[in-house]
């Protein structure tokens, strides 16, 4: 397939080019400053681009047929940044003819084992939490969106130091306690990517 890589410099989405371009694809990965990620894995198209900006993202993604965001923006306001970003994606991709969205997302905001979002079973460590709901609103938009979409999300949280495996698990619902390297959660998105299916959200879980 054809994909374009939102976001592609961070810790996820460079994890995603990299299985990626290992399975075959072609792949653009987008990120704001090229001079800053010359280390992405080889094999890959380098393109400037601002996933807040509808008419960049439909230049970038014309041709492609998925698009995955894993663009993350911590300067200034994340609400304004999920909300933005996910408008953006939306018309732009509609506007380039891209069918299929997955957007890299939180636990925080899926439901946890009581069937209510993680961030509010008891317990759950909340000290991010307006990060949090910035996602959650972002999530609110996407479910209005036409295209078929994908929020994927690991079940707990993202392992900085463990060793990948090649394997996930695909949750239920999330689990505080799950960690799953950012490589192994990878294969899960291009599963996904590659498997057609109506979209909605996922999680998954270290194998």
């Amino acid at each position: 397939m054809k994909i374009v890589i939102f976001g592609a410099g961070g810790r996820a989405g460079r994890q995603v080019v990299a299985e990626a371009t290992r399975r075959g694809h072609t792949v653009t990965a987008v990120v704001r400053d090229p001079s800053r990620h010359r280390d992405l894995p080889p094999g890959a198209r380098v393109e400037t681009g601002d996933v807040t900006d509808e008419a960049a993202v439909a230049r970038l993604a014309a041709g492609h047929e998925v698009a995955v965001s894993a663009a993350v923006d911590l300067s200034g306001s994340a609400h304004d940044f999920f909300t933005t970003s996910t408008r953006a994606l939306t018309a732009g991709l509609r506007t380039a003819g891209v069918p299929r969205l997955i957007v890299v997302g939180l636990a925080s905001v899926l439901p946890g084992p009581s069937g209510t979002p993680l961030m509010d079973e008891p317990g759950y460590p909340n000290e991010h939490r307006p990060f949090y709901l910035a996602h959650a609103a972002g999530l609110d938009l996407l479910r209005t969106s036409p295209l078929t979409w994908t929020y994927a999300a690991p079940a707990g949280d993202f392992d900085h130091e463990g060793t990948p495996t090649g394997r996930y698990r695909r949750t239920e619902h999330g689990d505080a306690d799950d960690r799953i390297t950012y490589a192994d959660f990878a294969v899960g998105v291009l599963d996904e990517a590659e498997s057609g299916r109506d979209g909605g959200t996922v999680s998954f879980g270290g194998a």
